[in-house]
C-alpha cells in the first residue's frame, strides 16, 4: 500500500432493522483499517429499498455504532465534502449515470413483466439450472424500445454483461477469486420505481466518494463480478476489495435471533460494556498471536484486513460474558455503580443511593454482565431472600453451628466502629476462643446472612449490611 495513498472506507447499512453483530464487525473493521492507516471513515445509509427503510431504522444504525465508539468522518450528521450520504437523496446522480449507459448501448431497457420472470425462474427450477434472466430485452432494436416506452410501459433498466470470458476478484483476503461471465446474468441496475439497486448505486457512490477499499462480508463476494464489471463499462478502476467471512452461531449455522440477542442495542440492554464488545467482535476472525484482550488503541496499532481470516467465525457468548467480565473489573467502581443503577432502583426502589453503591463496590469482581447484580444482590436488599437448601444442608443443619452463630452475635454487637477491619478482627477473635477453623465460622454466617454458598467476602458483606441487620439476620437462626 502506497504510503501516498488516502485511504477512505465507507460503511453503507440498509436501514431495514437494527445494527446486527455482522454490521457492526463490518463497520469496525473499516474503521480500524481507517483510523490505522490515517484514513477517512465514511457512513453511508443504502435506503433505497422504501418498502422496509425507516427512519427508526437508521436511529438505531446511528445509535449503536456511537455506543460502540465508532465515529464517521463523514456521513450524517457529520456531512462532508461528497454527500449527500442517504442514497434517496442521490436519485438525480444515477440517473445521470445510466443514461450514460443507456447511450453507449452498456444497458437497456427490460419490459419483461414479473409473471414471465416467475416462468423462467420455474422453468429454470424444472432443468435444476441457476435461475437467470433470458435477455429478451436484450435483442430489442433501439426503436422498439422507444415505441414502448410511448406506450407507456414501465420498465426497469438492465446492465449489458459480456457474454464471455471471466471476471476476477483481486481479493485481500481470499486471494483471486474468479468468476464466468457467461453464469452471471443481465442483472437490474434501475428498477420500475426509478431507484437504483445496490450494485449500481455501491458502484456510483464508492466511485464518486472516492472510497479505495471495500470491506465488507463474504455474503457479498457474489455481487463483486458484477460491479467489477460495472466499473469497467464505466472505464473506472475498481477499489480493492476485501470479503470478511460470515458470523455463524455454536451450530455452525448464520447467527440469528434463534441463537441470542444479535442487534448491538439488545447487548447494552443486557449489560455489556461497549468496549468489551468492540474487543469481542473484533475478535471474531481476526486475532494477534494468542492476546485477547485489546484496547482500541492496540486494535487500530495490530489490525491488519490481510489477517483476517477465510472461515467463518463462531459466536460464543460464554467467551463475550468472559471477556466483559474482564473489563467489569477493570472498570472504575463509579461508573459500574452508574450503568447497575437503573436495574436496581427498579427491582429494589426507594432505596438509598449511597447504600446501593456500597453494595455495587462489594459485587463489581463477581459480575459478568452488570444485569447480574439484581439478583446477585438480592439479599442486601430484601430480609425475605431465599435460603438454598444447599447451604442449610451443609453448613446450618450441624449441631454446633447454633452456639457458633450466637456466639459471633454476641462479639458483632460489642464491635465498634463497624468497619471491615474491626469485624474480621471479630471473627478471627472468636475462632481462638472457641478453638475452631476459622471456616467453621464464616461459611455458616455466609448462609446465614446471605442464603447462600458463595457471596463477596464475609467481611465486606457484614460491613455493607450494617450492624443492626446483620444482628436481626442472626438471632433469627
Amino acid at each position: 500500500m502506497s504510503n501516498q495513498e488516502a485511504i477512505r472506507v465507507r460503511f453503507a447499512p440498509s436501514p431495514t432493522g437494527y445494527l446486527h453483530i455482522g454490521g457492526a464487525r463490518t463497520a469496525l473493521y473499516n474503521w480500524l483499517f481507517a483510523k490505522a492507516n490515517k484514513g477517512t471513515f465514511i457512513l453511508r445509509i443504502e435506503d433505497t429499498d422504501r418498502t422496509r427503510s425507516t427512519e427508526e431504522a437508521v436511529k438505531a444504525i446511528l445509535d449503536g455504532l456511537e455506543w460502540l465508539g465508532i465515529n464517521w468522518d463523514e456521513g450524517p450528521d457529520v456531512g462532508g465534502e461528497f454527500g449527500p450520504y442517504f442514497q434517496t437523496e442521490r436519485l438525480k446522480t444515477y440517473t445521470e449515470w445510466v443514461n450514460k449507459l443507456l447511450k453507449e448501448g452498456k444497458a437497456y431497457h427490460c419490459f419483461c413483466t414479473p409473471e414471465e420472470l416467475a416462468e423462467q425462474r420455474r422453468v429454470a427450477a424444472e432443468k435444476k439450472e441457476a435461475p437467470k434472466y433470458n435477455a429478451k430485452c436484450r435483442k430489442l432494436s433501439k426503436a422498439d424500445a422507444e415505441k414502448q416506452l410511448k406506450a407507456g410501459k414501465v420498465p426497469v433498466i438492465r446492465f449489458r454483461l459480456p457474454e464471455k470470458g471471466v471476471t476476477t476478484v483481486h481479493d485481500l483476503i481470499r486471494g483471486d477469486v474468479n468468476f464466468a461471465n457467461e453464469v452471471l446474468d443481465d442483472f437490474v441496475i434501475i428498477k420500475s420505481d426509478g431507484f437504483p439497486t445496490y450494485n449500481f448505486a455501491a458502484v456510483v457512490d464508492d466511485n464518486l466518494m472516492r472510497i479505495t477499499h471495500v470491506i465488507r462480508g463474504d455474503d457479498h463476494l457474489s455481487n463483486t463480478p458484477r460491479q467489477i464489471l460495472l466499473y469497467q463499462a464505466f472505464g473506472l478502476t475498481p477499489p480493492k476489495f476485501a470479503h470478511i467471512p460470515m458470523i455463524m452461531g455454536q451450530d455452525k449455522a448464520r447467527l440469528s435471533k434463534r441463537h441470542g440477542a444479535t442487534s448491538v442495542i439488545e447487548y447494552k440492554d443486557l449489560g455489556y460494556l461497549p468496549e468489551a464488545m468492540v474487543n469481542y467482535i473484533a475478535r471474531l476472525g481476526w486475532g494477534f498471536k494468542d492476546q485477547e484482550i485489546f484496547s482500541k488503541d492496540e486494535l487500530i496499532e495490530k489490525f491488519k484486513v490481510e489477517k483476517v481470516q477465510k472461515t467463518s467465525a463462531i459466536f460464543d457468548f460464554d467467551k463475550l460474558k468472559w471477556l466483559n467480565a474482564q473489563y467489569i473489573k477493570g472498570s472504575s467502581a463509579e461508573r459500574i455503580t452508574s450503568l447497575a443503577m437503573p436495574f436496581i432502583e427498579k427491582a429494589y426502589p426507594g432505596v438509598d443511593k449511597a447504600y446501593i453503591s456500597r453494595v455495587v463496590k462489594c459485587l463489581q469482581d463477581r459480575l459478568k454482565v452488570i444485569t447480574e447484580i439484581v439478583p446477585l444482590s438480592e439479599y442486601f436488599f430484601r430480609d425475605d431472600y431465599r435460603l438454598d437448601p444447599e447451604a442449610k444442608e451443609k453448613y446450618l443443619d450441624k449441631p454446633e453451628v447454633k452456639e457458633i452463630i450466637s456466639k459471633l452475635g454476641e462479639k458483632l454487637s460489642k464491635t465498634t466502629p463497624f468497619t471491615r477491619e474491626n469485624i474480621e478482627k471479630a471473627f478471627k477473635g472468636l475462632a481462638e476462643e472457641l478453638t475452631v477453623k476459622l471456616g467453621e465460622i464464616i461459611h455458616p454466617a455466609r448462609a446465614l446472612l446471605t442464603g447462600r454458598t458463595e457471596s463477596p467476602g464475609i467481611y465486606d458483606v457484614v460491613e455493607v449490611l450494617g450492624k443492626d441487620r446483620t444482628l436481626n439476620r442472626l438471632k433469627s437462626f
